[in-house]
């Protein structure tokens, strides 16, 4: 069994369009994936809500990470409609060894939002 999969969901991300009393693009995009998520019983993955990514030009924002795999910082992603795809990239990512799927793998909203390619920790021998 492979390592599982650790979604970050910026919580705080901010669409251009948000109302200033309602809730922020990148909430509705962690609801929206936590509810994907259970449709989906055994998925090798966990949603972390975070406060802040730090890619706020580029909302909404995703970082997906495992041990021993590149991290991977994604935005411009769409609250609404987006949930779906991430998962199905997320899938393709954790049948890898090292997080790297083939670029024309890649969903397209992988292709043309990703934001940074992390290299993998080092272990400490």
């Amino acid at each position: 069994m492979s390592d599982p999969v650790v979604l970050y969901v910026c919580t705080t991300c901010r669409d251009a369009a948000d109302p200033a009393d309602g809730p922020r693009a990148g909430a509705r995009l962690h609801d929206a994936l936590a509810a994907a998520l259970a449709a989906r019983p055994g998925a090798p993955v966990t949603i972390e809500p975070v406060e802040c990514l730090s890619v706020c030009k580029r909302s909404c924002t995703v970082a997906v990470a495992s041990p021993g795999r590149w991290t991977y910082v994604y935005g411009d992603l769409d609250p609404a409609t987006s949930a779906d795809i991430i998962l199905d990239g997320i899938g393709l990512y954790a049948g890898t060894p090292d997080g790297i799927v083939p670029w024309r793998e890649r969903p397209q909203e992988f292709r043309k939002g990703v934001v940074a390619r992390i290299p993998p920790a080092p272990v400490n021998a």
